[in-house]
């Protein structure tokens, strides 16, 4: 079967959530391909190889759970679907919060579906700085648009959520690039522009789209198991691991697989290479892209309990800059305000006329990702530059700007002991690089520990993936991504996994 033109199976075949699911009293499993990690680059790559006929294990550390298990973006979805309940640091002089997903799907079955290919710029470095073959737009281009078919990225029909339009409005009045992102989201029904209410939309994310097509075609998930190392014995992968399951204790399981995928994410995969001794390149140049974030108030309504994701972006200053509108639910609006805790009140007398908005470096830092004896979790580094804190400056002031060109009555930046914004004229207050130690800083992209190429000085994998000097091991997932993006980067996970399984089948 060439997989590289198959169509999108009808939702009628998509099987229920206990189907192709690994008995989970086995000791030992044995298969041709393990594919560690089912987000958007291990869902990708279970799938092609198993609709090409290949023997397939997806082994994912988080439960199996509908899309519809949670409320979207609530406290139950954070401890149900997120590691570590979505709390997570990147140490360093001015610290960084990030999120990662840990359930079948990773990171799409949590994320808001804003869809971009990578800019071409971007690819161009990739290719010059890492030396990665086979990567310009047109060598994406039809992975970009066979992913973009499968999980339905399209615009957002009717009436847009007010607090996107608000950033919108801003942006129209100053002269500077908005846009509408599209999201990966199929609707029920097709709408007028403008319309109100919007029709339904249901995320696309991988437990919807190619984990169903995976089981489908044969291939066997194993969730709530955590892989722990890697090690090469005759010729076969053996992966050691400890399943999870809820309420039962932690028992052991041995995997040996002729050939792995390791998609754990920036974070988890090289964490499972490093363990198992493989640190060619591995964990040491983490990317993200430093966000800084900003709760505005307006006097009149932008934001209701039934809003869906806002979908604009403002790329006038982009790559060094971007900026957007977040989820804007009241645990995230009390979450931003947390700098200014004389004004919580704020978010149970006035949320709906309150919305989170954000502020996105490119970033020049970089950080490391470390095992530490005797914990589970990987001691993550990353150091902001003073150039990241005048950009994180220049970006605040100009989104703030725009905020009040919106409207916005008053402003509140996520930095520590700094007054809130009343006027336009209080933006000039805003130092010329944010203060370290003060300045809240989280991001939810992650990149760049194991990138690909053939540059022996700075790469892990060739430019396809597999891992210099070890046969049959693989990485598919944003830790090959040679910098971070500037967009946001499912697009690019999802293109270069499909391109790097298609070249592991000989399809390519």
């Amino acid at each position: 079967m060439n997989v590289g033109s198959r169509p999108r199976m009808d939702q009628a075949h998509v099987p229920g959530e206990g189907r192709g699911v690994v008995d989970p009293t086995l000791q030992t499993i044995r298969t041709e391909v393990a594919v560690i990690g089912s987000g958007p680059g291990g869902a990708v790559t279970a799938c092609l190889l198993a609709e090409a006929g290949r023997d397939v294990l997806l082994i994912e550390e988080g439960p199996f759970l509908p899309l519809e298990a949670t409320v979207p973006f609530t406290m139950g979805e954070m401890i149900s679907k997120y590691r570590n309940g979505g709390v997570t640091v990147a140490m360093g002089s001015t610290k960084v919060a990030y999120v990662e997903g840990r359930c079948v799907g990773g990171g799409s079955e949590i994320n808001s579906g804003l869809y971009h290919r990578t800019p071409p710029a971007i690819l161009e470095t990739w290719r010059r700085d890492y030396q990665v073959d086979g990567l310009n737009d047109s060598d994406l281009a039809r992975h970009f648009e066979a992913c973009e078919r499968d999980v339905s990225v399209s615009l957002m029909p009717g009436a847009l959520p007010p607090a996107s339009l608000k950033l919108h409005e801003g942006a129209q009045r100053l002269g500077w690039k908005s846009l509408e992102v599209p999201r990966w989201f199929r609707y029920d029904s097709p709408a007028e522009p403008n319309a109100v209410p919007r029709p339904k939309g249901d995320r696309q994310s991988m437990t919807r789209t190619f984990i169903p097509r995976a089981l489908y075609s044969g291939c066997r998930l194993l969730p709530n198991t955590r892989a722990r190392k890697l090690r090469r014995l005759g010729g076969r992968w053996h992966i050691s691991a400890q399943v999870q399951d809820p309420g039962a204790p932690r028992r052991a399981i041995e995997i040996e697989a002729g050939s792995v995928f390791v998609c754990g994410g920036a974070i988890q995969t090289p964490a499972i290479l490093r363990r198992s001794g493989i640190t060619r390149n591995v964990g040491n140049s983490l990317k993200m892209h430093p966000t800084v974030k900003v709760v505005a108030r307006f006097p009149e309504t932008v934001n209701s309990s039934a809003m869906e994701v806002p979908v604009h972006q403002v790329k006038e200053f982009a790559p060094r800059f971007s900026f957007g509108c977040s989820i804007s639910s009241t645990p995230y609006l009390a979450l931003g305000l947390s700098d200014h805790p004389a004004h919580l009140g704020e978010v149970h007398a006035n949320w709906p006329r309150m919305a989170v908005y954000y502020a996105m470096i490119t970033g020049e830092g970089s950080g490391s990702v470390r095992g530490v004896p005797g914990f589970s979790d990987a001691l993550v580094r990353y150091a902001v530059t003073p150039q990241d804190l005048a950009d994180l400056s220049d970006a605040l002031r100009a989104l703030c700007r725009l905020l009040f060109q919106a409207g916005a009555e008053v402003l509140y930046p996520s930095v520590s002991s700094f007054q809130p914004l009343y006027t336009e004229a209080d933006v000039a207050r805003i130092p010329d690089g944010l203060p370290k130690g003060r300045t809240n800083l989280m991001t939810i992209h992650l990149f760049s520990t194991c990138p690909m190429g053939e540059n022996p000085r700075l790469c892990a994998t060739d430019s396809f993936g597999k891992v210099h000097g070890h046969d049959g091991l693989y990485i598919a997932d944003a830790s090959l991504l040679c910098t971070a993006p500037g967009v946001n980067p499912q697009g690019s996970i999802m293109a270069i996994a499909r391109r790097n399984a298609l070249k592991f089948l000989g399809q390519l």
